[in-house]
């Protein structure tokens, strides 16, 4: 999914969204599209389920209700 399509979604809007097999906009450095893992409200929940499951390179991102998106590196 592109970043902007997640963003839309009210199922991801304002909660942490998981993403694999991430692509990153070169001149920014910001995810552009991945594959959608997990989604939790709380940072902390989703990132021990992370660290539970057979997927170690996630990006974790906050989907603001703007469109913008702050990392975590998982």
């Amino acid at each position: 999914m592109s970043w902007d399509a997640i963003c839309q979604s009210d199922e991801f809007r304002g909660r942490w969204v998981a993403l694999d097999e991430c692509r990153y906009c070169e001149e920014t450095g910001r995810a552009t599209e991945g594959s959608v893992v997990d989604v939790d409200d709380d940072l902390v929940e989703l990132c021990a389920r992370m660290r539970e499951s057979p997927r170690k390179n996630c990006a974790i991102l906050f989907c603001s209700e703007d469109g913008e998106q702050s990392a975590q590196r998982h």
